[in-house]
């Protein structure tokens, strides 16, 4: 099975590494300003009534930046053209987004015209396809112009893939997130098809804010919320960022502390999430979750800091691509399928069932369970109640798929998954 991986290494570059890192990815962010100047000045010429050409594609903008860069950059011999290139590759994406979403080809919030973009204010990163690109040994790696660089953490993964002749790099991306650089080779690997320990057992998941999933077994994961727990701290490092001076070293300091500890929230909700989502795609053969409106329950004011805490729609992005590679298979309930008012026992859905009811109770049958498991086991009934109708329902997003009006049997559930695994 050929797949696209990315393999993540965190780099601990020497100061001459560091600084040419830093120069690479300040080339980048200069050509994509560069372009966007140019753009803006070729659509003033045209509202004059003048006929130029507007560079809206990749390969016009190089053409223009290839007549003009003696002029405007005469130092751009001392990076690798694939810098100059990541910034106009990373405008002419910015344009067809612009376009695509003034027409309405785009999907989500609309998108606005490219802005420049400024130095510590943005994405620190540049990408590279071409080169002198490779890892060298367990604990190194080699970037164009820039050279060796060592890494924090071995780099065996990648290495004895290489070498196997399972895995093909095919770009290469360096950022700077929170004072740290870190590479990612994205390489075409080719992986062994796998089965997962439990292959005929279904499990749901429902996600939620007091706890990152709870199972259809009853099982409760604990959420980090690692914001929550960091939001004293990072108070108390932006009323002091606000206090200094600019310009000076202790607000650079403070600067970089604040964007230390935001890396650092980040990291651990990206940790727990990976956990979660390996467990799951290797253990069960089927996996079966919600499609939530992540970016609606984000428009909630009260709600939107905790949602965003514990990153719903991550759940089924991890396990679209881990099922695949583990041999299991992910189910997604329709977006709008009642499994939190519906009763895992009877079948009955409630007409109405507030956010702040943490406890499911059925009018019909009297049946009290927590709210969250009670989604959980409908979603797996779910599957079991439409996987005999053929093929075409095995994903139940059908418009004609219902709950089943019976109760959800402990095996459907997995309740017995726990004495099993």
């Amino acid at each position: 099975m050929i797949t696209y991986q990315a393999y993540r290494f965190a780099l601990d570059p020497s100061p001459r590494a560091e600084r040419a890192l830093a120069s690479h990815v300040g080339a980048r962010r200069f050509a994509f300003n560069w372009g966007v100047a140019l753009v803006k000045e070729r659509l003033e010429a045209r509202r004059r009534g003048e006929d130029v050409e507007v560079p809206w594609a990749l390969p016009a903008l190089r053409r223009e930046w290839n007549q003009a860069k003696e002029t405007v950059a005469p130092w751009w011999r001392e990076n690798s053209k694939e810098a100059y290139s990541s910034g106009l590759a990373g405008l002419a994406d910015a344009l067809k987004n612009w376009v695509d979403s003034r027409r309405g080809q785009r999907r989500g919030r609309r998108v606005g015209f490219p802005r420049f973009k400024k130095k510590g204010r943005c994405r620190e990163s540049v990408c590279f396809t071409t080169g002198a690109i490779r890892v060298d040994g367990k604990s190194h790696v080699v970037l164009p112009r820039i050279g060796r660089v060592r890494t924090h953490e071995p780099t065996t993964a990648l290495l004895e893939r290489i070498a196997a002749g399972e895995a093909r790099i095919l770009r290469v991306t360096v950022s700077r997130e929170g004072g740290r650089w870190f590479v990612s080779f994205t390489c075409e690997v080719e992986r062994e098809q796998k089965v997962p320990r439990l292959p005929g057992a279904v499990i749901g998941v429902d996600a939620g804010l007091q706890h990152l999933a709870v199972f259809s077994t009853g099982e409760r994961v604990p959420n980090p919320q690692p914001l929550r727990k960091a939001l004293r701290k990072l108070a108390c490092l932006n009323r002091e960022l606000s206090r200094r001076k600019p310009g000076s070293r202790n607000r650079e300091e403070t600067r970089r502390k604040l964007a230390r500890l935001h890396s650092r929230v980040a990291r651990i909700r990206r940790d727990a999430m990976h956990k979660l989502t390996y467990r799951l795609a290797c253990a069960y053969g089927t996996v079966v979750v919600e499609t939530l409106n992540a970016a609606g329950m984000l428009r909630n004011r009260r709600l939107a800091r905790t949602v965003a805490d514990a990153a719903m729609a991550e759940l089924r992005r991890h396990l679209g691509y881990k099922c695949a590679w583990y041999g299991s298979r992910l189910v997604e309930a329709e977006r709008f399928h009642p499994s939190s008012k519906t009763c895992s026992r009877c079948g009955a859905v409630k007409p109405e069932f507030p956010l702040w009811e943490r406890v499911f109770r059925c009018d019909a049958c009297g049946f009290v369970l927590d709210r969250d498991e009670n989604a959980a086991r409908n979603l797996a009934a779910l599957v079991a109640a439409v996987a005999g109708s053929g093929p075409e329902t095995l994903n139940a997003r059908g418009r004609d798929v219902r709950p089943a009006a019976r109760r959800a049997v402990p095996e459907e559930a997995g309740s017995r998954l726990r004495e099993s695994a």
